[in-house]
């Protein structure tokens, strides 16, 4: 029996309000001690039912029981979403406090062994694991997914069609996971490689140009058996079918909250912008897949510290100069919301590849890292409204 309702799911963009937000930050479970991922989702889960039960409805498993989602609900602007964020984010962390645990915020755990993690037991994990086995097990990965309200299915297609070609450059400015498996990756975004590069269905989507074109992928993945849930359908960017949204998929999860913020404001203005320039009629950019591909390797190797290919000129650039190229472009949408992202001048990636480079062992790198993150996410962070800086 399909689990997937496409004709709801069309009505659900037919009734959706452009510009509502949806935020979902991955945090990892950590032993306090040793910094060790551990299972404590249920412990942390019932505790919340018991004292909190906004923040139980707020927080949500993953595929291991080391992993803990935090989500805002749906905002009816950035602005309101990320005030719903910081409160659970605030509540999150003196929860695992009072409990005894650590929350880590990067990419991937630094030397987590995946065959000692146990997976969720429902069935909607049950059904990711059984079908894919050695790729579920291995992705012990976290991440940063943002939700746009979109009216329209057919609109919410062509917005995605339009950000594919922004992907890597999200994904460079988000870079934060060098570490993995004990090692140092050598690569900016070491959970990119595990993830998208390894389960189906993932990174950058074809151009699919409407919802017929996209309902008819979905029918064929349904009619042969690839899929039974639309979900897994894990593309870097896709239109999320129960919410009537657009979802942008690409970004590690933020050491920092104020990082997090900004980058929340930054995905949806390019959801926004995508959106009015549709609306308006402007020529649409699609680049073959094989190029944007190119983008997003140079992304998972270098982050915001290479260059990045500029698909309409064919020249080099580097990758603080397409951050700077999104600001301005989203600019009128950005000036309507009052929202003027602030990027710090190194990203997670360059500051634990820096501090590995001067000496420090992986363990002390993230020792300090989860010390950042428990002070910047169990604060009150607000939203970041000064003025733009990418240097």
């Amino acid at each position: 029996m399909s689990l997937i309702d496409l004709e709801k799911a069309r009505d659900a963009f037919a009734q959706a309000t452009d510009g509502t937000v949806g935020i979902e930050e991955e945090f990892a479970i950590l032993d306090r001690g040793s910094l060790d991922l551990t299972p404590r989702f249920e412990e942390l889960n019932q505790q919340a039912a018991q004292t909190d039960s906004e923040l139980a409805t707020s927080i949500s498993s993953e595929l291991i029981l080391s992993e803990i989602e935090i989500r805002s609900g749906a905002g009816s602007n950035v602005a309101d979403a990320l005030a719903r964020q910081r409160a659970m984010r605030q509540r999150l962390f003196s929860l695992a406090a009072s409990e005894g645990v650590e929350l880590g915020s990067t990419g991937t755990h630094p030397w987590a062994d995946y065959r000692e993690q146990l997976n969720v037991q429902s069935d909607h994990y049950r059904r990711v694991v059984d079908g894919l086995q050695y790729v579920a097990r291995r992705n012990n990965t976290f991440s940063l997914h943002v939700h746009v309200g979109i009216r329209d299915a057919d609109r919410a297609v062509r917005v995605c069609d339009r950000l594919r070609a922004l992907l890597p450059t999200l994904l460079a400015l988000s870079a934060n996971s060098i570490f993995f498996e004990g090692l140092d990756s050598g690569l900016a975004s070491v959970r990119t490689q595990s993830f998208t590069k390894s389960f189906p269905r993932c990174g950058v989507p074809d151009a699919y140009g409407s919802w017929a074109s996209y309902h008819d992928y979905l029918e064929l993945l349904l009619a042969t058996g690839s899929i039974e849930e639309d979900t897994q359908v894990w593309w870097s960017v896709r239109p999320h079918l129960a919410f009537g949204t657009v979802e942008v998929r690409i970004c590690d999860a933020q050491s920092t909250a104020e990082e997090s913020n900004a980058l929340i404001e930054l995905i949806v203005a390019c959801v926004l912008q995508c959106a009015r320039d549709d609306d308006e009629g402007r020529p649409i950019f699609e680049p073959p897949a094989r190029l944007i591909e190119e983008n997003l390797w140079r992304a998972i190797r270098w982050g915001a510290s290479g260059e990045l290919i500029d698909l309409e000129s064919g020249r080099c650039r580097p990758a603080r100069a397409a951050f700077d190229d999104l600001l301005q472009w989203t600019a009128p949408v950005r000036a309507e919301l009052g929202i003027s992202p602030v990027f710090p001048e190194l990203n997670g990636a360059q500051r634990q590849g820096g501090a590995f480079a001067q000496g420090d062992s992986i363990r002390d790198v993230y020792a300090s890292t989860v010390a950042q993150t428990r002070e910047s996410f169990g604060a009150d962070q607000p939203t970041s409204t000064t003025e733009v800086s990418t240097s």
